[in-house]
This record gives structure tokens, sequence and C-alpha cells, in this order.
């Protein structure tokens, strides 16, 4: 029993002394950052006269594949989908087209490798071999941005024709394709001398063409002519992380353009034709088109008289048409039964009359609708019971819902600012010889000019102008029914206190533009989000904003081609490119009482290096500084130098 306890007592002791010994060391290893490496493969990467259509890549270790069937793009492109699988340290791909003679195949497996452990990619890593002789090995390469808002297309296919005709987008699959990255970035390869068209394509339908109006593409009207040239670039050797070891001078072919720019767009849907049409509140059924016309449907009621039944409100160019139930009995009504005529587009793309029979549901049914008002009228008569029993002031009428008008007006604007009305219904009557509008000047309160309207393409949105003077005080008032909808709801009363601040608040900014000479340029001023703050029209290469509270902006111009205040989109039948658009690349920094000035060339920068990356949504892949970051925190922990640990 004693030699027991001893032998207890030693291992006790040992084990203490063992943990003792390794406090404080963080748990694990250093994470392994190197991606995998490439053993070999059958055939061989760049083979000749190949004629098997089965590859296989062997690694150095266990990898795994990201959703290759997007990652992955094979050119020429296969229009049955290759069979590729990972199978621990091997990736096999099987090509189910046949094999064209002479041909150059290129897999482009973009960053779809990766270790099973840490994750860490292998990068654009390309296979390719030949059925011929010889092997092509020229590049294209290029950015696909959104042609909107410069954003980088992220996935997109990227392909050449070497049929010119603007018809080879539409009727034929594309010679040699890629994918974009994170960045937007494409790399064409395996590309034989030749002169080619190029063109961007969300392929909807994987036919590797243009053949759905929804699908979103990009063209330009320039020939490609790839080539190539020997180049020289710089390697920089660091030390440490702040000095510099040595530049080398590194030999390496330089394939051209590299610099292809293609601005991405979704042409205007034009093709007429009913979507849906919902009736989420029962007063109201909403009836929604893929495109405006201008004539609106006729509506027949089957199970009511659509005759006055209605009153019509429509989105600005009529694709959205909302129609109020005026009548509560018909609002009452859970199931309204209708037959409605409309233009739809048809083969042809000319406009023809159609018929549809449509039942529209109320989402909350009418008995439910009452048992709510029954309820809400109980509570409100036992409690005016109960001020009657205890001799309070009580009501004999339940008072009627006023009209709720939203008043959008800050309690403090700027002069050029207005303030606009909401309201939850269309109204019957808008009486304006109700609605005032008070300017305080010294001590005194005087009658201030303004305007009153709806605000075009929002038929129950209105607004207010007025004259304001900077540093003075507003009161808008309005009088009890001053607004009444069309189911007799009234508003009440109310008072809105405004202050109009001081020029001094704020500050101007002024961007003088170059070689826009002839160009209808719509700047707008951007807020951190991207919002859209503040928009001009620049008049002699010159656009200024006034009163801009201070805080940091950005800056985007649009060529507004057809000067209609909007940016527009292209038209691919019509060789139509979409309207310009271009960013400020740097931040502007605004405030109170300085007026800054600039100088801005548009087209100094390449397009895909303007965006601020404040700015950029589609942000670049970052695995690598991921996991250079854990590297240094575990660095840090163990006490010692990341750099010098590498």
């Amino acid at each position: 029993m004693k030699r027991f306890s001893f032998y207890l007592v030693a291992l006790m002791s040992a084990l203490i002394v063992a943990s003792c010994a390794k406090m404080g060391e963080p748990d694990g290893g250093w994470f392994d950052e190197t991606p995998p490496r490439i053993l070999g493969s059958t055939p061989i990467d760049r083979a000749t006269s190949v004629l098997n259509n089965k590859i296989n890549i062997y690694f150095d270790e266990f990898i795994k594949l990201d959703n290759p069937t997007e990652k992955v793009v094979v050119s020429p492109p296969q229009l049955e989908v290759p069979e590729i699988r990972s199978q621990g340290k091997r990736i096999s791909v099987q090509l189910l087209d046949s094999l064209k003679p002479n041909t150059t195949y290129t897999i482009d497996f973009s960053d779809a490798i990766s270790d099973n452990n840490e994750g860490n990619p292998l990068g654009n890593y390309t296979f390719s071999f030949s059925t011929g002789g010889q092997i092509d090995t020229l590049e294209v390469a290029g950015y696909v941005l959104d042609a909107e808002n410069l954003e980088p297309v992220k996935g997109i296919l990227v392909g050449l024709y070497q049929n010119q005709a603007d018809s080879a987008f539409r009727k034929l699959p594309m010679l040699r394709v890629s994918r974009t990255d994170s960045r937007g970035r494409f790399v064409v390869k395996g590309v034989a001398k030749g002169d080619y068209r190029i063109y961007a394509l969300q392929d909807a339908d994987g036919n590797y063409r243009f053949t759905q109006q929804s699908e979103k593409i990009a063209f330009t009207p320039e020939v490609i002519m790839p080539s190539s040239k020997p180049d020289i670039k710089q390697d920089t050797i660091w030390r440490d992380s702040l000095h510099i070891s040595d530049i080398k001078q590194i030999p390496y072919t330089h394939f051209l353009p590299d610099d292809v720019i293609l601005r991405a767009f979704n042409e205007l849907q034009t093709n007429r034709y009913f979507m849906k049409a919902e009736r989420k509140d029962p007063n109201r059924f909403t009836i929604f088109f893929s495109y405006g016309d201008v004539d609106l449907p006729h509506i027949t009621g089957l199970n009511f008289n659509a005759k006055d039944a209605f009153t019509v409100e429509s989105s600005l160019n009529q694709d959205t048409i909302t129609y109020w139930i005026r009548d509560t009995m018909l609002v009452n009504q859970d199931t309204l039964q209708l037959q409605m005529a409309y233009n739809v587009t048809d083969s042809l793309g000319k406009l023809v009359v159609k018929t549809d029979t449509l039942e529209l549901l109320s989402k909350i049914p009418y008995a439910k609708r009452l048992k709510q008002k029954q309820d809400t009228y109980a509570k409100w008569k036992k409690k005016q019971d109960k001020n009657k029993e205890r001799g309070r002031e009580y009501e004999t009428q339940m008072p009627v819902e006023p009209l709720e008008v939203r008043f959008n007006i800050g309690s403090q604007m700027a002069p050029d600012e207005n303030p606009t009305l909401e309201m939850p219904a269309p109204l019957a009557i808008c009486d304006t010889a109700k609605i005032h509008l008070y300017e305080k000047v010294d001590t005194l309160w005087y009658r201030a000019r303004f305007q009153f309207g709806v605000v075009p393409g929002n038929d129950r949105l209105y607004k207010l102008i007025g004259a304001w003077n900077e540093g003075h005080e507003y009161s808008l008032e309005t009088d009890s029914a001053a607004f009444v909808d069309i189911y007799g709801n009234a508003s009440v009363k109310s008072k809105h206190g405004i202050k109009i601040n001081a020029n001094d608040t704020y500050g101007t900014l002024t961007m003088t533009l170059q070689r826009m000479d002839g160009k209808n340029c719509l700047l707008q001023l951007l807020g951190e989000s991207g919002r859209t703050i503040k928009e001009v029209t620049a008049k002699n290469n010159s656009a200024t904003f006034y009163y801009v509270k201070p805080g940091t902006y950005y800056l985007r111009l649009i060529v507004d081609e057809n000067d209609n205040g909007r940016w527009d989109t292209g038209l691919f039948d019509a060789e139509r490119q979409p309207e310009e658009v271009y960013y400020y690349p740097k931040q502007i920094e605004c405030r109170a009482k300085r007026d800054v000035q600039g100088s801005w060339d548009p087209r100094q920068l390449p397009l895909y290096k303007q965006k601020p990356a404040a700015l950029i949504k589609q942000k670049a892949e970052a695995e690598k500084k991921i996991l250079r970051g854990r590297n240094i925190e575990r660095a840090r922990q163990l006490g010692i130098d990341y750099e010098e640990r590498k």
C-alpha cells in the first residue's frame, strides 16, 4: 500500500512539472501558408497531339475543389458539362464533347483549387494541351465593370470571336472563354494569332451566346489583335517589413492587350408582358408589367361593377399600376374577380391586346378585420364606461381615425431643401388655402410665399417649395381637413417649426472638368455609403455644389448623352453603348465656411482604377491576407518577430 502511494505521488508530480513547462505557450503550430504544389499530370501540361479527353493532375498534398461548375472554365466552351472531380491528391477532368482537331484546349481553374487543411488557394492555375502539332499561347486580359457604377463584375464569362459579324454573338458560341475573378479581372488563354471581337456574357442558359434579353452583356466595337513581347518586371526582396534587401529584374513574356475594359449592362426590358397581380391591402390591388405602356389596362368586374370603382395610381413609366378601391362595400369583399385587357409584345415585337381573368384575394379576410374593429370598439367602450362610473369625462362616440399625413420635415434645413408630405391614400381634397407658411422676421411672424404640388411619378407625395432665407425661422401649419382622402378620412391640425441653417454651417465644392468639352456632364456628390446626396449639371466644364454639410464625400460623373437627367443603359442590336460613368478617385473632405475647389480629368485613369476602394462592394478575395494576419498574431503570442520567423 505504501509502495502504491509512492508511485501515485510520483506520477502526479511528473504531470504537474510537465504542465508547468508548457504554461504560456499557445496551442498549435504555424498555419500553413503555402498552396498545394503540382507534381505532374497525364497528359503533361502543354502537351501536343493529344487524343485522350481525360486529364489527371497530381498534387503533393490533399486538395479540395471549390464549386468547379462555376469556377472552372474550359476553352473552347463545352456544350456538355465536363466531369471535374477532386480525389485525394488528384484532380480528374473528363471532357464529354468530342475533341476538335488542331485546337488548343485550356482548363482555367481560377482559384478553385486549395489545400484541404488551411484552404490556401493555388491561384490562377490553367492547364492546357493541343490536339494538333502546336499549342497556342497568346493571352488577352482586362477587366469587366458594371457600366452604371464601375463595380467589378465577378464570375461573368468573357469570350473571343474570330467571326467579327455582330450577329455571331447571338448565333455562335464563344471561341475562347474565361471568367472574371473578384476584381473583375479576366485572362483569356490559349489564343492563336488573329483578329478577334471580345464580349462579356452572364450566360443564363449555358449556350455561350447572347440569347436572352435579361442576360448581362458587354461589347466593344474595337478589334482585338493578340500579341506578345519580351519584357522585364521588378521583384522586390524585403529584408524585413521596413527594409528592402534587393530588387531583381526578371524577364517574362508580356501578352497584349492586357487592359481591355468591358462595361457590362442589362438592356432595358422593352418586351411587355404581365408579371403578377397582388392585393396586399383590402382597399387596393397592384398589377405589375415588365414594361410600361401609354394605354392602361381595361378592367371589367366579373363579380362587381368596375365603373367608377377605382382611383388609379401609376408609376412614372406606367409599368406598375395600383387600383385603389373607392367603395368600402367592395373593400370588404374578400374576393375580386375581374377581366383585364392589356397590351403585350408578340413574337414580332408588336403590341397586341391580350385578355386575362384574375382572382384577387384579400390577405386579411373581412371577418378577421371585422373582429379586430369589434375588439377595438369593445376596449374603447369599456374605458368610457369606467370613466362614466368614476365621474370623469367620457366620450359618447368613438372618434374617427384621422388621415395620418407623414411630414418629412427636418427641424433644421439647408436653404436648398424642401419638405415633403406623404399621404397614406389618394386624396379627394387638397385645400391649399388651409396650408400656411410663416416666416419670423425680427420678432414678428409674416406670411411667406410657397408652391405646393404633387411630385411627378408619385401621386401621393407632395412637395412644398419655399423661398427660404438663411438663418430664419419658419412655421408650417395646416388646418383641420386640409387633406381628405377618397374614404373621407381628414387630416388634423398640425404645426411644424423649421430653422434654416446659416450659410456658414456649410461648405461649397467646385469641380472643374478637363477634356469634357461638348459633353453634357451630370455630377453626383456621394456620401460614404455611395448614396447620392446632391446632383448638379456642369456648365462650361464647371460644377458647383452649394450647402454641403461637413463630412467626407465622393464624386460620380455621368455623361448624359440624351440630357434626360439620369444614366441610360445600352442596346446591343443598335450598337449603343451605355452612357459613360466616371468616379473621382479620391475622397473629398468638406468643412464649414470652406470653399473646396478641384480639377478633374475623368479620363486620366483607366476605369478599373477609378472607383474608390471605400465604395467598392465586391471586395477582392483576401484569403492570404487573413492567413498572414493569423500568423502575425501567433508570432505576437510567442514573443517573436513574424518577418524574422519567415
